[in-house]
């Protein structure tokens, strides 16, 4: 859809429902009902003050509910979009790439950064290595059908570095097997932080926007640490899933 959505609401000004929400609620069950398809453009909430005779404060607070539903994705110059579908990861040892797929999404990958260079010594220390050795310093930008989800940076020992072609087309954890590196486990650190302005416009986000953060250490069944993830996830978008049980 590329036109601009303008929502045909009806007001009630005498109804004790707040005018935001009988604006918020058609917009809403447009998205929910699939007539307003991902990436759809909506109404700015200048016009559609003025267009529904309501205060801009108004149209502003109706929009911004269905945005903290994660329904709207709002961005300064860009506009208001309808937000893609919601991506839940079950909390295990797999790849982005692979959940993306199986979850039924188009993944792809544009590789930012790919540098060879020795290891500080924090480096070398998670690692396992010693300092000065070679490793690779990769950064990924991850997309689901189109939309940045996923802005992944990884530290590699250099003897198991995958080419860059190979980390512009599958994922990391493929690259590693067709090496003959199997996984094992790993310890993960789930966090959140705000956006640099950077990060923000990589993942089509607002500067200062809150960023789900995952820390990874990976290793084989001997020991060996293959791989260091530092990587942001863009919340409107994406989700961990965990299984609890009683002890």
């Amino acid at each position: 859809m590329s036109e601009l959505y303008t929502p045909d609401i009806t007001l009630d000004r005498d109804s004790l429902t707040p005018l935001y929400e009988q604006i918020a609620k058609p917009i809403e069950a447009a998205i929910l009902s699939g007539e307003l398809p991902a990436g759809a453009m909506i109404e700015d909430e200048v016009s559609m003050a003025q267009r529904l005779d309501v205060a801009r404060p108004t149209a502003r607070r109706a929009l911004q509910e269905l945005t903290t539903k994660g329904l709207l994705t709002r961005r300064r110059g860009v506009g208001t979009r309808v937000t893609p579908p919601h991506v839940h990861r079950q909390l295990q040892l797999s790849s982005l790439n692979e959940d993306l797929s199986k979850a039924g999404f188009n993944p792809t990958t544009k590789v930012l950064t790919y540098v060879v260079r020795e290891a500080d010594a924090d480096e070398a220390a998670e690692l396992g290595v010693n300092k000065g050795d070679g490793i690779l310093a990769v950064s990924r930008l991850r997309y689901a059908d189109e939309h940045p989800l996923a802005l992944l940076t990884n530290l590699i020992p250099i003897d198991l570095a995958p080419s860059w072609t190979d980390l512009g087309q599958h994922g990391l954890y493929h690259c590693l097997q067709a090496k003959g590196v199997e996984l094992a486990a790993a310890e993960q650190e789930i966090g959140a932080r705000m956006a640099t302005d950077e990060e923000a416009e990589l993942l089509d986000e607002e500067p200062q926007a809150p960023l789900l953060t995952m820390h990874r250490v990976a290793r084989t069944a001997e020991g060996r640490v293959i791989e260091i993830g530092r990587h942001l996830y863009r919340p409107s978008l994406y989700s961990f899933k965990f299984s609890l049980f009683t002890p």
